[in-house]
């Protein structure tokens, strides 16, 4: 056995298995214990899996061996590698629930938001300038931009910082994300110079997180299923893009990084985005549950229960959402956004930190380029984990900077 015992590598594998099972290896779920971290630094969206296994065969797709073998999808098209029936599917759920108009503008499909985010970048920064475009946005930030940005060391862009501070009479680029990632609120342009250009990013503008209070008209829209559907692991984001040049550029950079995108993966995210449209329906959804609905419910019943948690500890505070109409529910409702941005009203310096002691993983304010008093914590997570998340977060009381 190598120097082991048969008695000693029978406990290795017993503690390899209980690993795998907290980590949820092997494709099982994670099976949190009194002893594992909850881990809600990530905003991976499983809290849908339960109204997808009820779905079952609607949203099944099946490949024979024989299809999707070209690159190609449709060499007609500016995308070419863009799936007609995704194309479809994208145009018909924007037209369902009325976030974004779509009629005029080109479809990119990306591995994600984030290679999108990089190919929108590359063609809005303007290529004769002596000094790379700076890339800012508005704090709170999404974290990733400036990994994002500064990742390539690009020559064409790089991180620029918080945009309430950027100052200097030169081409710059704007990221607006909208629900913003990590607080939740709407966001618009902040600079608001003519040398800028505008990078939407409206992952969570949808009506489970949200009030659609309008139907936006952007000339760079970003999207992703992760956040959508929860189908996080297809790795399938679009762009909508106005303009014709920058629409081709996104799509080189993605040819030359990529060579385009699975088609497997778009033919599923087709087939979920199909069900969801059909769920809106009453016609086209006999005995399937309104997805949205299924969501806005999930959400409000998790938002109400941390607010209670935190009202009664009043260690912490969380921030209000106004009451606004949506167009798609038709009726007042306030946002029940996929991450909770938390701070703390004591003297304490370090919330993250705190939280980790606890056995609560988290992201720190710090990296939104915020104060370190605030953190973000995912509201996606599987019953099992939010609830656990609950239980250690009601047993904090009187802590101090120090603790």
């Amino acid at each position: 056995m190598c120097g082991k015992t048969q008695d000693q590598a029978n406990a290795t594998e017993q503690d390899s298995a209980a690993v795998a099972s907290e980590i949820g290896g092997s494709g099982t779920k994670p099976n949190p214990s009194s002893l594992a971290p909850v881990n809600l630094d990530h905003g991976d969206p499983t809290a849908y899996e339960t109204y997808w296994s009820k779905v079952g065969e609607r949203s099944t797709i099946t490949f024979t061996g024989d299809q999707s073998l070209s690159y190609f999808a449709n060499a007609k098209n500016l995308c070419w590698f863009l799936e007609p029936k995704l194309e479809e599917e994208i145009r018909r759920l924007h037209h369902v629930v009325g976030n974004a108009k779509v009629d005029d503008h080109f479809i990119i499909v990306g591995n994600g938001s984030s290679q999108l985010i990089q190919a929108a970048l590359y063609a809005v920064s303007p290529s004769d300038q002596p000094q790379p475009t700076s890339v800012v946005s508005a704090a709170p930030y999404y974290s990733a931009y400036q990994e994002v940005a500064d990742l390539l060391r690009s020559g064409l862009y790089k991180w620029g910082g918080d945009a309430y501070s950027f100052n200097k009479d030169e081409p710059y680029i704007e990221m607006v994300t909208s629900p913003n990632n990590p607080c939740g609120m709407t966001r618009e342009p902040v600079v608001n110079r003519p040398q800028g250009k505008i990078i939407h990013d409206l992952a969570y503008y949808w009506p489970h997180y949200t009030p659609i209070t309008s139907q936006v008209d952007y000339d760079i829209m970003l999207f992703t299923v992760s956040k959508c559907t929860g189908h996080a692991g297809s790795r399938i984001g679009w762009a909508l893009v106005r303009d014709k040049d920058v629409a081709r550029k996104m799509v080189d950079l993605m040819v030359i990084s990529t060579i385009g995108v699975s088609k497997e993966s778009q033919l599923r995210a087709a087939k979920i985005l199909g069900v969801i449209s059909d769920s809106c329906l009453l016609d086209k959804s006999p005995g399937l549950e309104n997805f949205f609905e299924y969501a806005q419910h999930l959400m409000a019943a998790r938002w109400e229960k941390l607010r209670e948690i935190v009202k009664v500890n009043e260690l912490f505070s969380l921030t209000e959402y106004p009451s606004e109409y949506c167009l798609f529910t038709k009726e007042f409702t306030e946002a029940r956004p996929a991450f909770a941005w938390m701070s703390c009203k004591s003297d304490m310096e370090d919330i993250e930190k705190i939280l980790r002691g606890h056995k609560i993983l988290a992201r720190g304010g710090k990296r939104f380029g915020s104060d370190p008093k605030y953190v973000r914590i995912s509201m996606l997570s599987r019953d099992q984990e939010f609830n656990l998340f609950l239980e250690r977060l009601s047993s904090i009381h009187g802590i101090t900077s120090g603790n």
